[in-house]
């Protein structure tokens, strides 16, 4: 079975590939195919895969290139992990925003608008091709903003296009541990959009065990989204926030501690990992070690200045592991082998919450086998919840709708109309601010 990465050269891609090593069965991944349009990163990246080869017998065969049809054509998957703008675009988006006195992260905000802006159009070019090149293909799609790049390419590619995103599988992995669980036996009732989505459950033989989360204080305040929400609003929400909505919810104190930071998130990841790609070449050094240690700097700081706001401390030694990488594996199996599971994936909702149209991605649980992922019925969302997948949906479906018709009015609105933006002049200021830094968006006119 041949597997392609878009976005080859990144950073994270040996994660999948060592999860691609664990797999011994029938029908697993024998091909890897890298694309990236970076020949170097490219390159470094392959180091990296030949030493974590170099332990396993039979690994999965590494080629690399940097053109796309060629790595499209005869995949049975295509993973879509590409950044546009490079991690410098990042850090100019969370420049621009901060600059506005609002929140500029990559997928949430000012910043999770400007990345979809110049995203989108590149996104809805490979789903095209996809379609044309490779039809029989299933597409993982790991690119940000997941939820709003999967819907524009479901729109070419149908169900064949599945999101996902590691957070909502870290917090149930959390949930379940402090609840004395096994991940592996419980039902996560998650229900939301990427990035914004609630726990309101976890079953454990038929019994729904938060509740017992949500009355004991000490449990409360002994996990991540404990420290950074507090046990007082959980228990007021009756649920457990994604992290990202933090960003949301003390919006004010996380947009102060990113403007006192001495470099954000994107330029800490853009120096970071211009290091990495700069020692790998050099001789003597393990790829492979320096890659270990470089990720463990990275995962370590991850939401640092969140954490740092709401006084919520380090990360948890067993929070540094990531996870996508797991779930696209299970997600491959399940599909290529028809090993029925059951995946908190982003899919277009059908049916499943009333208040949004059927080919609005969401993400929720979904059963997966080898006709495709299906979203799970799942109870209403509370009131404060539905205006705030809403209000971003709609948001959402603003982006799309500019980058389609490459109108800047449109463009405007898609950033005046998010609950995160207070003011419509910000907005003018912020098409114009990230006009200027971003050649990608010369189409709006």
């Amino acid at each position: 079975m041949r597997l392609t990465i878009l976005g080859g050269g990144g950073f994270r891609v040996p994660l999948v590939y060592g999860a691609l090593l664990t797999d011994r069965g029938e029908g697993r991944v024998t091909e890897v195919v890298l694309h990236d349009l970076d020949a170097g990163r490219l390159h470094a990246v392959a180091r990296v895969l030949a030493e974590q080869a170099s332990a396993t017998g039979d690994a999965p065969r590494v080629t690399a290139t940097t053109d796309l049809d060629e790595a499209l054509r005869g995949a049975d998957f295509v993973f879509s992990a590409i950044r546009v703008g490079g991690l410098e675009g990042r850090a100019d988006d969370e420049r621009v925003a901060l600059a506005e006195g609002v929140l500029g992260q990559e997928t949430v905000g000012a910043g999770g608008i400007a990345y979809g802006l110049r995203t989108v159009p590149v996104a809805v070019d490979i789903a095209r091709r996809v379609a044309r090149l490779a039809p029989d293909a299933w597409v993982i799609n790991f690119t940000n903003p997941a939820g709003l790049v999967t819907e524009a390419m479901s729109r070419h590619l149908g169900d064949r296009v599945i999101g996902i995103c590691d957070s909502p599988v870290g917090l149930g992995r959390r949930i379940a541990r402090v609840l004395g669980a096994d991940p592996k036996q419980a039902w996560i009732d998650y229900v939301g959009l990427n990035h914004l989505g609630w726990v309101r459950g976890l079953r454990v033989a038929g019994r729904d065990e938060l509740p017992r989360l949500l009355a004991d204080p000490a449990l409360l305040g002994s996990f991540e989204e404990g420290k950074l929400f507090g046990a007082d609003w959980l228990r007021s929400l009756g649920a457990i926030p994604n992290e990202y909505l933090h960003y949301y919810y003390f919006n004010r104190e996380a947009v102060h501690s990113y403007q006192q930071a001495e470099r954000t998130r994107g330029a800490f990841l853009r120096d970071q990992q211009a290091r990495f790609y700069a020692e790998v070449g050099n001789r003597g050094t393990s790829a492979l070690e320096l890659w270990d240690r470089t990720r463990a700097e990275r995962e370590a700081t991850y939401m640092a200045e969140n954490r740092e706001s709401a006084g919520a401390g380090e990360r948890d030694a067993d929070d540094l592991s990531g996870g996508y990488e797991k779930v696209a594996l299970a997600l491959m199996r399940a599909i290529a082998r028809d090993e029925r599971t059951t995946l908190i994936l982003n899919v277009r909702n059908r049916h499943t919450l009333a208040a949004l149209d059927p080919d609005a991605v969401i993400e929720v649980p979904c059963l997966v086998d080898a006709s495709g992922a299906h979203p799970v019925a799942v109870d209403p969302l509370p009131g404060h919840a539905i205006g705030l997948v809403c209000s971003v949906k709609a948001v959402e479906r603003e982006v799309l709708a500019a980058a389609e018709s490459g109108s800047r009015a449109t463009a405007v609105k898609a950033f005046a109309l998010h609950p995160l933006v207070d003011s419509v002049n910000v907005a003018r200021r912020l098409v114009e601010g990230y006009r200027a830094v971003h050649p990608g968006l010369d189409y709006l006119k």
